[in-house]
């Protein structure tokens, strides 16, 4: 005699059982039956990547350069298997480590031909790295002191690569744009010294 699971009256949330890659390999599975549906998965996926705050962006790049801790610094650097390094070096190396996964979010951006996507989400890095620049007040900075200046022009480069049929003007807005602070005066339309 075989027994059967007795199922409950209970709905099953299955949402909350699977993992994303398994949520993944299901929707793979949809797409490859049916047309439509892949059609629709692919509407419903362009709908929600396009959401780009900018300001939202600007506080999570923020956030993960502010949370660096110079410890942290002291403790990568200085002699190693392979020589010596510098505490600036690697203050410099974590400011790029910090960057790489909004840096590439926004490569994605560029790929999937979301060029408008792609912009504010380069402006939201280019003003987290102000804001760090300008109201950061960890110890770390002290040791990354040219590092935004540099990782802006990065990731300002980076951005303008992968664009198609960028115009000086656009980068100059962009990098305006980048610049602006939340509550600043260029914000409100009175400018702001512009660095080179």
């Amino acid at each position: 005699m075989v027994l059967m699971a007795k199922r409950s009256n209970k709905t099953r949330n299955i949402f909350d059982a699977i993992s994303a890659d398994d949520a993944l390999a299901i929707l793979r599975l949809l797409a490859k039956e049916d047309t439509k549906i892949a059609k629709r998965i692919e509407q419903i996926a362009t709908e929600y990547l396009s959401d780009v705050d900018i300001e939202d962006i600007a506080s999570e790049v923020y956030f993960e350069l502010d949370s660096i801790e110079v410890e942290e610094v002291w403790d990568r650097s200085g002699r190693t298997r392979n020589g010596y390094v510098e505490p600036t070096e690697m203050a410099f190396q974590m400011f790029e480590d910090a960057l790489e996964p909004f840096v590439e979010e926004m490569k994605k951006y560029q790929r999937l031909s979301m060029f408008v996507e792609a912009k504010n989400y380069c402006v939201g890095i280019l003003r987290g790295i102000c804001r760090f620049e300008e109201e950061s007040t960890s110890e770390y900075k002290d040791w990354a002191v040219d590092a935004p200046a540099e990782f802006f022009g990065w990731v300002l480069d980076g951005w303008k690569k992968g664009q198609k049929g960028v115009t000086e003007e656009e980068v100059r807005d962009v990098k305006k744009a980048g610049r602006v602070l939340k509550g600043d005066k260029a914000e409100k339309g009175e400018g702001r010294k512009e660095q080179e």
